[in-house]
This record gives C-alpha cells, sequence and structure tokens, in this order.
C-alpha cells in the first residue's frame, strides 16, 4: 500500500502538468467559441441571405463531421494543401480546431435562445429607434446569455473530456502524460489518479457556474 501511495505522488507533477494543458485549452476555446458562436448565431438570423446561408453551412460542417477528423485535418491535412498554412505549435491548432466546433455547438444555443425572447421588445426597442444591431446588443444578448449559461456550462464539460483527444497531435495533456507513464512503468495504477483529477476539475467547473447563475436570477 505504501509503494502504490509514493508511485502515485511520483506521478502526480507530471499529471498536473498535464492538467493544465487540458484546463488552459477547455478555457481558452470555450471562451473564444462563445464569442465566436454569437456572431455565427447572428449570422443565421439575419436578413441578408448569403450571410445566413455561409453561417448554416459553417454550423452544419463543423457538427456534421468528428472532432477527430478536424483536429487531424488543422494540424496534419489543411498544411499538406496549404503549406503557408502550417501550424508548428499543437497547442495553437487544438485552440483553433476546438475553437471553431465549441462555436458551432454554441451558435444553436445561442440562436435558441435568443429566438425565444419575446418579440414584443423587439417591437418596443424599435419603436423607441433603436436600430437591429442596437436591439441585438443591448436588449437581446443579455437576456440571451442568461439563458444561455446552463448549456455553457455542459460545453466546458464536454470539451474538458473531448481534450483528450489532442494527445493523437502529442500534445502533453493528461491523457497523454497518463499513457506515457503507463507505457514507461507497465502499471495501470496511474489511470486511477487520472480520472480523479478530471473529476475534480469537472466538479469545479459544475460548482462554478451553479454560482454564477443563482447570482444571475436571484438579480
Amino acid at each position: 500500500m505504501t509503494q502504490t501511495i509514493n508511485q502515485i505522488v511520483t506521478w502526480l507533477p507530471q499529471l498536473l502538468e498535464g492538467a493544465k494543458i487540458t484546463v488552459a485549452l477547455t478555457l481558452t476555446s470555450v471562451s473564444a467559441g462563445l464569442i465566436l458562436s454569437v456572431l455565427i448565431a447572428y449570422g443565421k438570423i439575419c436578413k441578408i441571405k448569403l450571410i445566413n446561408l455561409l453561417c448554416s453551412f459553417y454550423v452544419f460542417f463543423l457538427r456534421g463531421t468528428p472532432l477527430l477528423l478536424q483536429l487531424y485535418f488543422v494540424y496534419y491535412g489543411l498544411p499538406r494543401i496549404i503549406p503557408a498554412f502550417t501550424i508548428e505549435s499543437r497547442f495553437l491548432a487544438a485552440f483553433i480546431t476546438f475553437t471553431l466546433n465549441s462555436s458551432a455547438y454554441l451558435s444553436e444555443v445561442v440562436r435558441a435562445a435568443i429566438i425565444s425572447i419575446d418579440a414584443g421588445q423587439i417591437d418596443a426597442s424599435q419603436a423607441l429607434g433603436l436600430t437591429y444591431r442596437q436591439t441585438f446588443i443591448k436588449v437581446i444578448l443579455p437576456q440571451g446569455l442568461r439563458m444561455l449559461l446552463p448549456p455553457l456550462g455542459n460545453e466546458f464539460i464536454l470539451v474538458l473530456k473531448d481534450a483528450s483527444l489532442v494527445s493523437i497531435i502529442a500534445l502533453s495533456d493528461i491523457t497523454r502524460v497518463t499513457r506515457n507513464i503507463a507505457s514507461s512503468t507497465a502499471s495501470g495504477l496511474v489511470y486511477i489518479p487520472a480520472m480523479i483529477i478530471y473529476l475534480i476539475i469537472t466538479a469545479f467547473f459544475e460548482y462554478s457556474f451553479r454560482k454564477i447563475e443563482k447570482k444571475l436570477i436571484s438579480k
């Protein structure tokens, strides 16, 4: 038992380094994806047909293809087609892929939140002289983001777990570090602390979003 504990303690620094990359990728890609999703959602509900079609295809393509293939394409495939788009940083390649993928899913949530808002508020805003853009930013978006919070929390957790896919491009997240340790030590025990770390991070995200949601509801 003591030997097992000592082994886990020696693995922890490497696992925590992997956890930093996993958390950083999750936070940055979902945050950037949220910003991009607002633009995509706005494009899908705008009255300019070309923008509407382009945004609709964007969402269809990214939601209709596996995230793993998207990651392969951005890091391995795209540089072969267009050498100028070669991405040396594995983290940057993962960030771009996860941001685009996350924005496609979140854009549908944002769009649903926006169209659920009472049309009377939009009419009242326009009657006060606000343009459609001003109405979107000052009236629709603040209410939509409040409704967006629960699914946004789910998206963080989903991306946190999907981040394990980055091990295929040799980015040292928790999963890759765990596999390396298991391979070098021929021990399956390392999977236990790795899963516990995932659970702790997930619990932290869930707790944080519940607190934020309660604050917003109480306002």
